[in-house]
């Protein structure tokens, strides 16, 4: 079973490569000039094998390894009322065993010393092994076998089995962790009921259970099609031969019909909504979020941006009024949740010891009405650009960070080399473009979340559905 898996947000692609750098701290020293100028690209050849398939291949010999990663045009969005959870429980089946490798996927691989794992999120679904060179055959094979001849192997008690390990993992994750079901409730707050983001992508538990086989054939018949599907092969291969095994394995595969994924006109706001909730947690807590512009679309790339200035470093602005200043908070975090359909901005922040979360509130938003009317200077945005690029740059060092990029450019923009794109939207963002993010997605309704420790609660909170009985 894969560990540490989910990643229920998309990020844009620069935010997945260097996200870490957006919230951890930015160089204040502009880019040089010879930097700012060096073109970005990752080598590689694209095809379509007849069945549909998707095959990007590129080279890089500096390690004796080699990564494949296989995407599937499916995440929960595309999922049906009743049926939700479904695109994560087959990142749990796909590693049960397959028609020809009967036997957890696992067991082959890890002997060795591969690196394996698969992630879901609300738009696509990917599953990868690293492998030492030699091994490609078996990865690919493994890989094959799934994708064609995962339905013969499946049993009533493999998915019995998996989906108990699915519903253990929602609790463990969401009703037993502190602060779990915030993402829960903001998302069913942001999103109306229908709407392909209101559900978490882990799904309900009542529609985990009440899985039928049927229904668990025609969502693998729909969705885990080769023309629904990507393989990346990047590191020490010769193309030749991977070409060769790719057709030997994943040729035979046949064609489905086409997937459509799911689209939806946005979400709005009418208004702002303030809810309190009740929990089992130790402190108090505080979410903003808001309804933003959707990955790529105007906009996204600035709202990173503005995670930068707000909790990108110590010297960021939340931070600063709030920890460093104010004492009011014990740590504070913005981002930029970015999805195909829509994205969502959160700003997140954790009451010192007797202090409120009105008190946060009020003093996120005196941060946030300055910087709707004046703009940040060009020397903090030259050091937000570099902290960006730094992370952007060291994130192709790696063959895995390579095939993570044609897999995730391929996917959301048809284009492996999609990464020169992504990266000039970042470096092309003015003072007035992070003013503008601030004074528009930024000043619109939102959902304001607050979560207080069992009895610490205002009267009419909402007692937490996890708790039981207050102790």
């Amino acid at each position: 079973m894969p560990a540490a898996h989910r990643t229920h947000r998309l990020r844009p692609l620069l935010g997945v490569l260097g996200f870490a750098a957006a919230l951890s701290g930015c160089p204040k020293a502009p880019p040089s000039p010879a930097a700012a100028s060096v073109a970005v690209d990752i080598p590689f050849e694209k095809y379509e094998l007849n069945n549909g398939l998707d095959v990007i291949l590129s080279e890089d010999h500096s390690v004796p390894f080699v990564w494949v990663e296989v995407w599937y045009q499916v995440g929960s969005k595309d999922e049906r009322a009743g049926l939700t959870g479904f695109a994560h429980l087959f990142e749990h089946l796909m590693f049960q065993g397959s028609e020809h490798m009967n036997d957890d996927y696992f067991v082959p691989l890890q002997k060795i010393g591969a690196e394996i794992n698969g992630t879901t999120n609300t738009d696509r679904t990917n599953y990868f092994e690293g492998v030492p060179s030699e091994q490609l055959p078996l990865a690919l094979w493994l890989e094959a076998d799934r994708m064609g001849w995962l339905l013969p192997a499946l049993t009533p008690e493999k998915l019995q089995n998996q989906k108990d390990v699915v519903r253990n993992e929602r609790r463990q994750r969401y009703e037993n962790r502190p602060y779990g079901q915030v993402g829960v409730w903001r998302s069913a707050a942001l999103f109306p009921e229908g709407h392909p983001y209101h559900i978490p992508t882990i799904g309900k538990h009542e529609d985990i259970e009440n899985a039928k086989m049927e229904d668990v054939h025609a969502f693998f018949k729909t969705w885990y099609v080769p023309n629904g599907a990507s393989l990346v092969i990047v590191g020490d291969f010769d193309p030749a031969e991977a070409k060769a095994l790719v057709e030997k394995y994943f040729g035979p595969i046949p064609r489905g019909a086409d997937p459509t994924p799911v689209t939806k006109a946005p979400a709005a706001l009418s208004e702002s909504k303030t809810l309190h909730y009740e929990s089992r947690v130790p402190d108090h807590k505080v979410s903003l979020s808001w309804l933003t512009p959707p990955l790529f679309a105007e906009g996204d790339a600035a709202l990173d941006f503005c995670s930068s200035v707000l909790t990108g470093s110590a010297d960021s602005r939340l931070y600063q009024a709030l920890v460093q200043q104010q004492g009011i908070a014990k740590d504070v975090v913005a981002y930029q949740g970015s999805a195909r359909l829509q994205s969502t901005y959160v700003i997140e922040a954790t009451a010192a010891p007797g202090h409120s979360t009105d008190e946060l509130v009020a003093a996120i938003d005196v941060v946030l009405a300055d910087l709707r009317t004046k703009p940040i200077d060009e020397a903090e945005l030259a050091g937000i650009r570099t902290g960006w690029e730094i992370a952007f740059y060291g994130s192709l060092q790696s063959i895995q960070g390579k095939a993570g990029s044609l897999s995730s450019y391929n996917s959301l923009l048809g284009q492996p080399g999609g990464i020169g794109k992504d990266l000039a939207r970042y470096q092309a963002l003015t003072p007035a473009d992070i003013q503008a993010a601030f004074a528009g997605p930024l000043s619109g309704p939102r959902v304001t979340l607050h979560v207080h420790p069992l009895g610490e609660a205002p009267a009419g909170s909402i007692l937490d559905n996890t708790v039981q009985a207050r102790p």
